[in-house]
């Protein structure tokens, strides 16, 4: 029986659970937004409020008794990037200053194609995600990827244009090219070879039928 255990297993182990987390929870202090199955979602949002908090305090603290210094090496314990840990004790934290909890928010999307796993999107309070800038970014950079095969033909050959070496000084393209191969003019004059009157209406001796006279 699972009488008082609070957390999901997720199918790992202790140490696996662990590091999943503290990668989940790194991305989302990084992007403020991510997208996993439902289950992990609902795990990760305790781990993280709690890393949130610990920020908390140490920005609340100040440098006094060097409390701060004490709440960043708990949050490194966890969050091993240094840039997210600043940008958390910088920027996030005290966005919640006056918030008594609750620094994530969880939105199902749907269900996932190939295993039909339940996707959520875990996202910080305040950062709302606008899929309008997203669209924007995709539509610009459609814009300026070459369309249809033509396109990427020819953005293939101004590539491969560009790697081909340049001639040496006092030489054109053309006489820095290999000499192209000719073959010899022929004598008409000469008698054809067997295999040139092969297949070309030669005559063939019929042969000869068993047992005639």
């Amino acid at each position: 029986m699972r009488h008082r255990v609070s957390h999901r297993k997720l199918g790992r182990v202790t140490e696996h659970r662990i590091a999943m987390l503290r990668n989940q929870a790194h991305a989302l202090l990084l992007h403020e937004h991510i997208e996993t199955t439902v289950p992990k979602a609902k795990e990760l949002r305790p781990f993280v409020e709690r890393i949130i908090t610990i920020a908390k305090r140490g920005v609340a603290a100040g440098t006094a008794n060097g409390k701060s210094l004490h709440a960043r090496r708990l949050v490194l314990r966890d969050i091993q990037d240094r840039d997210v840990v600043t940008k958390l004790f910088d920027t996030i934290a005290p966005r919640f200053e006056t918030r008594p909890g609750g620094y994530t928010r969880i939105l199902r999307l749907g269900y996932r194609r190939g295993d039909s796993a339940e996707v959520a999107q875990i996202e910080l309070v305040g950062s709302e995600y606008n899929p309008e800038s997203e669209n924007e970014k995709k539509e610009a950079a459609e814009k300026t990827k070459p369309k249809g095969v033509g396109g990427r033909l020819r953005a293939a050959a101004e590539r491969l244009r560009g790697r081909k070496a340049e001639p040496a000084e006092g030489e054109s393209a053309e006489e820095g090219a290999p000499p192209k191969k000719t073959r010899p003019a022929r004598d008409k004059s000469a008698k054809p070879s067997r295999a040139d009157t092969r297949g070309k209406g030669a005559k063939t001796s019929t042969p000869r039928k068993a047992g005639g006279s």
